[in-house]
This record gives C-alpha cells, sequence and structure tokens, in this order.
C-alpha cells in the first residue's frame, strides 16, 4: 500500500483496477493486535503465535489455551474477536459493494482497538475492496520473487548478466 505502488501501476496500466493484497491487509491488522497485547503486558509463551494464527488452523489444545490467554484481557478478546471478523469478511465469495459495506461496518468498530491498520485501511478501502472482482492475490509473484532471491543468493552475485538470465531461464521454464 505504499504510494509509490498506485501511481506506478495506475500510469503503466491505465484501465487496471488497483487490488491490494489480503495478505499485507491482514498483516496490518495482525500488527495492531500485537501491538495491543504487549500494550497489556501478555507475554505467555506462545500468545503471539496464537493470537496471530487463524482460529480455524488451530487444534483443540490451542484453542483451549488461546480461551485462557483470552480470559486474562476482555480487551484484548475482543480485538482478537475483531480480526477474526475482518478474516471473515475475506473468507466469504461476495461482491465488492457487499464487501465495502461490512469492512466499513467493522472499521467503525475496530478504530479503538486497531487505530493504524484502519487508518490504512480507510485510505485504501477502494483498492482493499477490489479484491471481491476476482479474489486474485499477489501469491505467485511474491513466490516468483523468492526464487530470483535464491538464484541470485546461490549464484553469488552474477557478474554476467546473461548468465544470471541464462540461469532463470532453466529454472522458469522447464
Amino acid at each position: 500500500m505504499w504510494g509509490g505502488f498506485a501511481k506506478v501501476i495506475l500510469y503503466v496500466f491505465t484501465n487496471a483496477s488497483l487490488v491490494y493484497d489480503r495478505f499485507h491487509v491482514m498483516k496490518l491488522v495482525n500488527t495492531d493486535l500485537n501491538k495491543l497485547r504487549k500494550k497489556i503486558g501478555i507475554k505467555d509463551k506462545y500468545s503471539k503465535y496464537l493470537l496471530l494464527k487463524n482460529f480455524v488452523d488451530l487444534d483443540e489444545e490451542q484453542k483451549k489455551y488461546l480461551a485462557q490467554i483470552l480470559q486474562k484481557s476482555p480487551c484484548l478478546k475482543i480485538a482478537y474477536e475483531l480480526k477474526e471478523e475482518f478474516r471473515a469478511i475475506y473468507e466469504k465469495h461476495q461482491s465488492v459493494k457487499a464487501g465495502y459495506r461490512k469492512m466499513n461496518k467493522w472499521l467503525k468498530i475496530a478504530r479503538i482497538l486497531f487505530p493504524d491498520a484502519a487508518q490504512t485501511i480507510e485510505n485504501h478501502l477502494e483498492g482493499i475492496c477490489n479484491y471481491f472482482i476476482s479474489r486474485a492475490t499477489s501469491g505467485v509473484m511474491e513466490g516468483i520473487n523468492t526464487r530470483i532471491k535464491l538464484i541470485m543468493r546461490q549464484g553469488y552475485g552474477f557478474y554476467n548478466f546473461d548468465n544470471f538470465r541464462e540461469r532463470l531461464l532453466a529454472c522458469f521454464l522447464h
């Protein structure tokens, strides 16, 4: 959601709809949730991990431990439930308009507990809600970038661009 990103994309792709990746939006919410956890003073072992992980991905033992953590602070419990509610908005197949409506409703409540994330989401709401057009993410592109970085690391800094290019083509065109 860096300002330069939108300008470049809209300049190069004049007919494009700007879409902000859900991973990065959820990261904002998780960052604010973790700040709140620290501010409240909850430093239990694995508390950060359990709070940031999706509830549906927790096993029964983790769910019990999470419940114990959330009992320590009603404020943190509300924040966690809001985080899960926000994630659920992304999970449901809906129109851009419905997503926009639900996110606006979420923002009204979340501003208190997620101030930084709420402000950023509000500033980029149209691009965030455009996710619901095709539910596209940048996961594939992130994977390609990670692979390119790995190739560069393995090559100890290619001195010859042609060799680097050949290595990339060998990896991606096989």
